[in-house]
C-alpha cells in the first residue's frame, strides 16, 4: 500500500503516550507522507511490533481490527466511511490538489494560496487529533479586514462585485473553481460540526472555512482588477 499523508494521519497510533506509525512490509510512503512524519517527529516503527487492533466505535462497543468499510475518526475511534467528519476531510483533499495546480500554474499567486493550503492542512491535523485549531491573520489580514474588504471590494481594490465570465482571464477563472470546492469543504464542515440545533461544535474550524472563502474571493477580485488595468 501506498501512504499519502491523509492515509498516515489516519492510522497513526498510540504507544507508551506517542504517536507511532506502523508501516508494513511491502508499504511505501510518499514524499508529503514522510515529511509529516519526520516534521511531527512520529517514529515509524515495523508493522510487526503493533499488538492487535482494539478500536472503539461511537456506539460504545469495541472491534478488533479495521473492516475496509470503516475508517479512524482519531487513533482509537472508528467510524463509516461516510461519517460527516470524513466526508469534510475528503472535501479538504479535494481543495489542496486545486490549491496545488493552482500554485503551480500562477506564481504569482504562491505565497496566498501557500498560506491557504498550510490552513486546510492544519485544519486536518485539528479535527484529527481534536485540538484546537490556532488562531491568526491569513494573508496577512484579520478577520475583520477580510469582512470588510470582501463586502466592499471598491473601497479596496477597485474592483466592485462581479459573475465570472467566459471572457474572464484564466487566473479569474481557476480561482473561481477554486473558491466552489472551498465553499463544498465549507459547507461539509457545516453538515460534520453543527448540531440539528444549530450548535456549532468546532466554531474555530467553521470560522476559519469563512476566512479561506473569504480569501479566495479577495484573490478573484485582485486578478480581476488588474486584468482591467
Amino acid at each position: 500500500m501506498l501512504y499519502t499523508e491523509q492515509t498516515v494521519r489516519e492510522n497513526l497510533r498510540n504507544r507508551d503516550g506517542k504517536r507511532v506509525f506502523y508501516l508494513g512490509d511491502g508499504d511505501r510512503l510518499t514524499a508529503s507522507a514522510r515529511d509529516y512524519l519526520s516534521r511531527e517527529r512520529i517514529e515509524v516503527l515495523p508493522a510487526t511490533q503493533a499488538a492487535p487492533a482494539r478500536y472503539r466505535l461511537l456506539s460504545g462497543g469495541f472491534m478488533e481490527g479495521k473492516p475496509e468499510h470503516m475508517t479512524h475518526l482519531n487513533a482509537q475511534v472508528l467510524v463509516p466511511k461516510t461519517h460527516p467528519r470524513i466526508v469534510f476531510r475528503g472535501k479538504l483533499d479535494s481543495l489542496e490538489a486545486e490549491l496545488l495546480l493552482c500554485g503551480r500554474d500562477f506564481p504569482g499567486l504562491q505565497k496566498e494560496l501557500g498560506e491557504i493550503l498550510e490552513l486546510a492542512r492544519r485544519m486536518i491535523r485539528c479535527d484529527v487529533l481534536e485540538e484546537p485549531l490556532p488562531d491568526g491573520r491569513l494573508c496577512g489580514l484579520t478577520e475583520e479586514e477580510l469582512r470588510k474588504r470582501s463586502h466592499f471590494p471598491q473601497d479596496y481594490y477597485g474592483q466592485p462585485h462581479f459573475m465570472p465570465d467566459v471572457r474572464d482571464s484564466r487566473e479569474v477563472l481557476r480561482l473561481n473553481r477554486l473558491r466552489c470546492a472551498v465553499r463544498e469543504a465549507e459547507l461539509a464542515a457545516a453538515a460534520a460540526f453543527v448540531s440539528p440545533e444549530g450548535n456549532a461544535r468546532r466554531p474555530d474550524i467553521l470560522r476559519a472555512m469563512n476566512r479561506m472563502s473569504s480569501m479566495v474571493y479577495l484573490l478573484m477580485i485582485r486578478e480581476k482588477a488588474a486584468a482591467g488595468r
